[in-house]
């Protein structure tokens, strides 16, 4: 046994899998909150107003979340994972209460955003368990099953939304998250049992560096999000928010490097592997998040499906993301052999990404059926592999710390995924439309536009497909660097209970060099 293994739990498979249905029911909550609130936008601005507030719905969510997730993560290796994830999970709730009774926009904003707080220990929360409980060497079958609830909420989210909006109250579509996260809160509280990390020294919160962290973060994405829509991008506004963003992070850095307790240790970045996952997850999120949110306005506009039938055609890409994750988390753990996977695995989004980027106004919905289930197979082999490297990079004193910063690149790849490719649709449809003679596009609906003249549609239609090869080529560029990134990654031996003489001293060899 390592000197890293030192704090892992000595859990039994059975142990493991009853304490893992808590895990799943919060996955589940984290992953399935945003598919289902998205039908209901429509019908809550229609009741609340304020619609040129309505991506902050999204946007404050998602924000929150992605500045909480390395807190998170921090104050587990602080105070013990346990009581910090079923903290975030009462904070997440009641965050869904409140959502659930908003009278306007502006509270429903502010109440997203305390939501998202608990949603970003959600995640780490679960990955750091899992750590606790589950040597590298056995984690990715485990993780792998945590990994295939993603396609499974994102499949099941739209049209569980679509139905509570039509048939009940969008209000529902916050306050259903309030049994499943009590289901999750009991099923944990007896069945999560997880070693408490010794700390020697006083424990001090790294309250500047968390701090710095949220202003620079949200300088960054509010500059990405306004920039060239609201804002002109040479615009005081823009360019003020550029300079809190980079001076931010530059102070954020000064601060991590003297902190007693720093919120994102930069230690673990001296690990090759640890940085190199890190970044990968970036581009994982950027490539993934961003270029997927763009399909449903292909499927709707162009090929003419309704709202509930595109989240039906997502179906070959998340079954091949469920299947590939299984498969290559069962893999991972009789083998011990990671590598290939992100190699694989960034081709494969590569290829899927081009192949989108291809698309035509006489593109058939089975031929990007088959774009789609090359994709899910390349984010089925990423998803969960580069957590998995991250934590086997870093010794299990940090594994919250090592889970809350891969969980926050790959957020942070989908928030700026999303407001940089966002940004490209809008600006080629806008143009390609202004070309046209044809402006407002925004308020066309799907609905509306097959009341509008032939010109018209073929026009808009034309638009929107420019728009999306724009946004997916540039998805192509981001997930083949990945691909370069991926082959410099070194195949170091997963940690294990009972490693052989020959990793054992092979992992010596490599925990030495870093």
């Amino acid at each position: 046994m390592t000197a890293q293994d030192a704090g892992q739990a000595r859990l039994s498979p059975r142990q493991i899998l009853t304490a893992m249905s808590g895990l799943v029911i919060a996955m589940l909550l984290a992953q399935l909150d945003n598919m289902i609130v998205a039908p209901a936008l429509p019908t809550i601005v229609g009741e609340l107003g304020g619609m040129e507030h309505l991506a902050w719905v999204t946007t404050g969510y998602v924000l929150a979340s992605t500045v909480a997730t390395p807190i998170w993560g921090k104050l587990g290796d602080i105070f013990g994972h346990r009581r910090t994830f079923m903290a975030s999970i009462v904070v997440f709730l009641a965050g869904s209460a409140l959502c659930g009774m908003s009278q306007d926009m502006a509270q429903l904003i502010g109440f997203r955003a305390f939501q998202g707080l608990g949603a970003g220990g959600l995640m780490v929360g679960i990955m750091a368990a899992i750590g606790l409980m589950v040597p590298p060497r056995e984690r990715g079958k485990y993780q792998g099953v945590m990994m295939a609830v993603m396609p499974l909420a994102m499949i099941g989210g739209p049209l569980l939304g679509g139905f509570i909006t039509d048939n009940a109250s969008w209000r529902w579509a916050f306050y259903v998250n309030l049994p499943l996260g009590v289901l999750s809160l009991v099923v944990c509280w007896f069945t999560l049992k997880l070693p408490r990390q010794e700390r020697t020294a006083k424990v001090r919160i790294d309250w500047w560096g968390s701090a710095v962290l949220t202003a620079w973060i949200t300088a960054l994405v509010l500059m990405l999000s306004w920039g060239g829509s609201q804002y002109e991008w040479n615009s005081p506004e823009i360019i003020g928010l550029g300079a809190v963003a980079a001076v931010g992070l530059v102070l954020f850095l000064f601060i991590e490097r003297r902190a007693a307790e720093p919120v994102i240790p930069l230690r673990l970045f001296s690990s090759l592997n640890f940085t190199l996952a890190n970044a990968l997850g970036f581009i994982v999120g950027f490539a993934m998040f961003g270029g997927i949110t763009f399909l449903p306005q292909f499927q709707q506009y162009v090929q003419g499906q309704s709202a509930t039938s595109s989240g039906l055609l997502l179906m070959p890409m998340m079954i091949a993301a469920m299947a590939v994750s299984l498969s290559g988390g069962l893999v991972v753990s009789r083998t011990g052999h990671y590598k290939p996977l992100p190699v694989i695995g960034s081709a494969l989004m590569a290829t899927g990404l081009f192949l989108f980027s291809t698309m035509g106004l006489d593109t058939p919905a089975w031929q990007s059926g088959v774009y789609m289930a090359i994709l899910g197979a390349g984010m089925g082999c990423m998803m969960q592999t580069t957590n998995l490297i991250a934590q086997n990079s870093v010794h299990i004193r940090d594994i919250g710390a090592a889970t809350g910063t891969s969980t926050f690149a790959r957020n942070m790849g989908g928030s700026l995924g999303i407001s940089v490719l966002g940004s490209i649709y809008a600006g080629r449809l806008a143009d390609s439309m202004g070309a046209g003679g044809l402006h407002q596009s925004g308020q066309i609906t799907p609905a509306a536009l097959q009341s509008l003249p032939q010109a018209v549609q073929d026009l808009f239609k034309t638009a929107v497909t420019n728009g999306i090869q724009s946004v997916f080529f540039l998805a192509a560029l981001v997930a083949a660097a990945g691909f370069i990134l991926a082959l410099f990654i070194r195949h170091v031996p997963l940690r294990g209970h009972a490693p052989s003489p020959a990793e054992a001293a092979e992992q010596a060899a490599e925990e030495l060099a870093v």
